[in-house]
């Protein structure tokens, strides 16, 4: 049995009544009320259209919320979106809220999703995220019924993206995890997905749960645990991915969420990626990638003066985390003007096989080291922008593709540094 003794006696008592369902929807919050009432709704007439016959149930995981949001899921009725859709369910819709603490973390949430999930004996789980304005009931019946069908443990999402969304993603995140692991997963961090209660189970019990790993990156760290677990892995495409503007000072949290959870896993799996050479494709229904290319402003200036300012201000903190040939290379780099500025790939892929390497020997403190690596990343993201500002949609994915080949091609230099070397 799940643990369940960090569930509300409350939220215990809710899913003993509910008793088994074939499917689970989870949705997480933190004050989404501008967003989760028609996204709740759409998940019903998702169910409502696909799943007619099925015992299911919509568990909604809030962090703390004080705009109302829990009350928006509550009071979205089965009943109108039966009417809206003329879909009718032949059992029992049911939707749970609970609060699983007074401030969001991400993996807190997903345990408790998980828990649910285990309790209610559910065969397929799928998460949605409330910001996914653009939802559509098919993704209900693309995330949940490969993994109801028990033809895949984990479905993860592929979408048409503008070019220069998801930046950390195209140049860190999907080639790196390619090049370690040797699985072509475009979206290893993913909002949307779904998985086998097989998955939800072995994951829940083999976490350690803690109140750091509750923060870093769960949704990364269950992509992780199905590669290294030999679980059954598919990804379907949902379409488009609505760009999110971010804040500048965002950055360093998703990189704690996602390169941490990444660097952090190595150690652990070293075992696993150290043998995997090359990679192989997954398989996909639908696209892989789409790109979109509506006009977009980005700051590219600014993007450049942060990471020169943050080479500058930094260097002490380098010396620890870089090998003496790169930190040359980026300190002549950075004094560059940006006509001439250049990032290249061999020198970026360098950068993060040091700075995993670092992370590994916890040469400095770790949070420290995620953090010194936001200032270049953004040097990184300029040249990114940079080359692809005029690109087609088959130029900018030839451009990944051949950063992910540079990530592959190198993966001789992180084993050498990995517990010595350079």
């Amino acid at each position: 049995m799940a643990q369940e003794s960090f569930l509300t006696d409350d939220f215990l008592g809710q899913l003993i009544s509910v008793g088994e369902v074939d499917i689970l929807v989870g949705v997480p919050t933190h004050n989404n009320a501008k967003t989760v009432g028609p996204i709740v709704e759409t998940i019903q007439a998702g169910i409502l259209k696909f799943f007619p016959r099925e015992r299911a149930a919509i568990i909604n995981a809030d962090g703390g919320s004080r705009d109302g949001t829990p009350q928006l899921v509550e009071s979205a009725a089965i009943g109108d979106a039966q009417s809206r859709s003329r879909q009718y369910a032949l059992r029992t819709l049911r939707s749970i809220t609970t609060e699983y603490a007074s401030s969001p973390a991400s993996g807190t949430a997903l345990r408790t999703i998980l828990a649910a999930a285990e309790l209610l004996r559910a065969k397929a789980c799928a998460v949605i995220s409330p910001e996914s304005t653009q939802i559509t009931t098919d993704w209900l019946a693309a995330l949940l019924r490969p993994a109801y069908a028990d033809t895949f443990d984990l479905v993860l999402p592929t979408y048409r993206r503008h070019k220069f969304d998801g930046v950390l993603l195209t140049n860190l995140l999907y080639p790196m995890t390619r090049a370690l692991y040797g699985l072509k997963i475009r979206e290893p961090y993913a909002l949307e997905y779904a998985f086998s209660g097989r998955l939800g189970s072995q994951f829940l019990a083999q976490n350690a749960w803690s109140e750091e790993t509750a923060r870093a990156g769960s949704e990364i760290q269950l992509t992780l645990a199905s590669v290294t677990g030999d679980f059954r892995i598919g990804q379907t495409f949902l379409g488009t991915k609505k760009h999110v503007e971010r804040r500048s000072a965002d950055l360093v949290l998703a990189m704690r969420q996602t390169v941490g959870a990444l660097f952090s896993s190595m150690g652990q799996n070293f075992s696993v990626w150290s043998g995997k050479t090359g990679s192989q494709p997954v398989p996909t229904t639908g696209t892989e990638q789409e790109f979109s290319l509506e006009p977009l402003r980005v700051n590219r200036k600014r993007l450049r003066e942060m990471f020169s300012a943050g080479v500058a201000e930094l260097a002490s903190v380098f010396q620890s985390i870089l090998s003496a040939p790169t930190l040359a290379e980026l300190q002549r780099i950075a004094g560059l003007d940006e006509a001439s500025f250049c990032y290249s790939g061999e020198l970026w892929v360098k950068t993060v096989y040091e700075f995993a390497a670092a992370y590994h020997k916890s040469v400095i403190s770790r949070d420290h080291i995620i953090q010194a690596l936001a200032p270049l990343f953004r040097g990184r993201a300029f040249t990114f922008l940079t080359e692809n500002r005029n690109g087609t949609a088959a130029s900018v994915e030839n451009n990944i593709e051949g950063l992910c080949v540079e990530f592959e091609r190198m993966k001789p230099y992180l084993l050498k540094i990995w517990n010595g070397g350079e």
